[in-house]
C-alpha cells in the first residue's frame, strides 16, 4: 500500500520519523507499519498527473472496515487510540490535521491509526476537534447516554453528525449528561455563532487563548471522557443463543468436526463467518486461515466478542456490525470514498451456519434469491439448512401466511445449490432435521 507526499508532506513525513513521537508510538504497535518506498516508486503519478516527491510504503490491513461497521467498544478504543496519537504528538510539538474516526482500522481486535500524513507542527488548538466530535465523540456520546446505537447514524452522513444535530437530540437535562455540554451544546453554539469556515472557528478560539498547552489540557480530557463511556445492556434479539438454540452434545460435537474438517481441508488467506454470533466457529477458523471477519447484525453480541477478542484473542478475527440484508454500500464521491461491505469480503471460505432459514423466511428473501447471493461471494462454501420441521425454523413461520414458504425445503436447497456449486462432502446432524454442506463454486 502506497501513499504519494508532496515537497511539503515529505518534510513533515521526515521530521515525524526523526521525532521520539514515532518511536514511541510505533513500538506500542499504535501507527501502521510505515517505510520510505524509495527512489524507485517516486515515478509514480498522482492524481493530478504531477510526480511525487515522495513515496511510503504502509503495511497493509488485512480487511478494511468502517465506523458504521464498528459495536460501541470497537469505536470508543479507535476515538481513545486517536487521543494517545494525538496527546502523544503534542508532548512533541506536533498535532493532527484532522481527527475523523476513519484515521483508523483494525488489525483483529487492535486498532490501528493509519494517517501518517496527518502529522503536522503544532501552533494552537487541535484543529481536528470538531472532526472527531462528528465522527466519533458525538456517535459515542448518543449511543452511551440515550441507547442510540451509532451505526445508522453515522453510516448516513459519511462526515458523521455536526454538533446542531447532536444538539437537538439533547434536550433538556440530557444537556447536562457526562461530556455533553462542554462539546456538543457549547460546540453548536459556537458554530452558530461562527459559520463562515473552520479557519475562522480556529481563529476564533485562538483569540479566546487556545495554544498548545491549552489543547494538551483538552486532548487529556477527552481521553478521559472516551474511556469512560459506556453502554448498558444485558440483553439483545440472539443474546443468549447459545443456551437457546436446539443442537444437543451431540449434534454440536458432529457440526464442530463438520467445519473443522473443512477448514482443515484448504487452509484459507480469508474466512468470513455470516451470521457469527458469539463467535465460535470464527475463533475455529482463525486456526486455519490467516483471518478471519467475523458478521453479525446483533450490536451487543459482535460487542461481546469484540471485547473477549481483545482480552483473549486470538488475534486474527475481526467483528463486525452487519446486517446481511442491508449491508454497507458504497458511499461518499462516486460511493467509492468509502466502498461496499461485499466488496470488500473477498473470501476463500464463507461459513453460513443457521443462516439460511433467517434470510428465507425471517427476512422473506427467495430462496433462489439466497443461493444466488451466496454464489456472489465466489468462494468455498461451508453451509447449513435447517429444515422447516426444527423448533426455530418453526417460530420464524408462526407469523407467517400458512403455505407461504411451501417451496422452502432441502430438496428445493439442494437442487438450487447443484445449479451453482459442486457439493463435496454433507452431513445430516444426528438427532436434528438440519443438513450441512461443503460445496465450492462452479466456473
Amino acid at each position: 500500500m502506497f501513499r504519494g507526499l508532496s515537497e511539503r508532506a515529505a518534510g513533515e513525513w521526515d521530521r515525524l520519523r526523526a521525532s521520539p513521537a514515532f518511536a514511541t508510538l510505533t513500538e506500542r504497535g499504535a501507527l501502521v507499519g510505515t517505510t520510505d518506498a524509495g527512489d524507485a516508486a517516486a515515478a509514480i503519478d498522482s492524481p493530478r498527473g504531477e510526480r511525487w516527491t515522495r513515496v511510503l510504503e504502509h503495511e497493509r490491513i488485512p480487511v478494511v472496515s468502517f465506523p458504521y461497521e464498528w459495536p460501541f467498544a470497537m469505536l470508543r478504543d479507535a476515538a481513545a487510540l486517536q487521543l494517545e496519537v494525538l496527546r502523544v504528538a503534542l508532548d512533541d510539538g506536533l498535532t493532527l490535521k484532522d481527527g475523523t474516526a476513519y484515521n483508523v482500522q483494525f488489525v483483529g481486535a487492535r486498532p490501528v491509526f493509519i494517517d501518517i500524513g496527518s502529522f503536522t507542527p503544532a501552533t494552537g488548538p487541535w484543529p481536528g476537534y470538531r472532526q472527531f466530535c462528528e465522527t466519533a465523540l458525538f456517535p459515542l456520546l448518543l449511543h452511551a447516554h440515550l441507547g442510540l446505537a451509532h451505526q445508522p447514524l453515522i453510516r448516513g452522513r459519511v462526515d458523521g453528525i455536526d454538533a446542531t444535530q447532536a444538539r437537538a437530540m439533547f434536550r433538556g437535562r440530557r444537556a447536562f449528561k457526562r461530556g455533553v455540554f462542554k462539546n456538543v451544546v457549547l460546540q453548536s453554539a459556537l458554530q452558530t455563532k461562527v459559520t463562515s469556515s473552520s479557519e475562522a472557528m480556529k481563529r476564533e478560539l485562538s483569540r479566546a487563548g487556545a495554544g498548545i498547552e491549552l489543547a494538551k489540557a483538552a486532548a487529556k480530557k477527552l481521553h478521559k471522557l472516551v474511556n469512560k463511556l459506556e453502554v448498558s445492556r444485558s440483553r439483545s434479539t440472539w443474546s443468549d443463543y447459545r443456551t437457546t438454540c436446539t443442537y444437543d452434545d451431540d449434534a454440536a460435537a458432529s457440526k464442530h468436526e463438520f467445519v473443522e474438517r473443512a477448514l482443515r481441508r484448504h487452509p484459507s488467506r480469508l474466512v468470513v463467518d455470516l451470521g457469527a454470533n458469539d463467535g465460535a466457529y470464527a475463533v475455529l477458523a482463525a486456526g486455519h486461515a490467516e483471518y478471519v471477519v467475523a458478521c453479525d447484525f446483533d450490536e451487543l453480541v459482535v460487542d461481546r466478542l469484540y471485547r473477549r477478542l481483545r482480552k483473549e484473542g486470538p488475534p486474527n478475527v475481526l467483528p463486525l456490525v452487519v446486517d446481511l440484508t442491508d449491508p454497507s454500500p458504497g458511499l461518499g464521491w462516486a460511493n467509492r470514498e468509502r466502498t461496499s461491505w461485499h466488496s470488500r469480503m473477498r473470501a476463500d471460505l464463507v461459513l453460513a451456519l443457521a443462516l439460511v432459514h433467517h434470510l428465507a423466511i425471517g427476512a422473506n428473501v427467495p430462496l433462489p434469491m439466497v443461493v444466488d447471493w451466496l454464489r456472489s461471494f465466489d468462494a468455498r462454501l461451508v453451509v447449513e439448512f435447517v429444515d422447516s420441521e426444527d423448533p426455530q425454523t418453526q417460530r420464524l413461520l408462526a407469523n407467517k401466511p400458512a403455505g407461504l414458504f411451501a417451496d422452502y425445503t432441502r430438496g428445493r436447497f439442494e437442487a438450487l445449490m447443484a445449479d451453482r456449486f459442486d457439493i463435496r462432502d454433507r452431513a445430516e446432524q444426528p438427532g436434528q432435521p438440519r443438513v450441512l454442506y461443503e460445496v465450492e463454486p462452479r466456473t
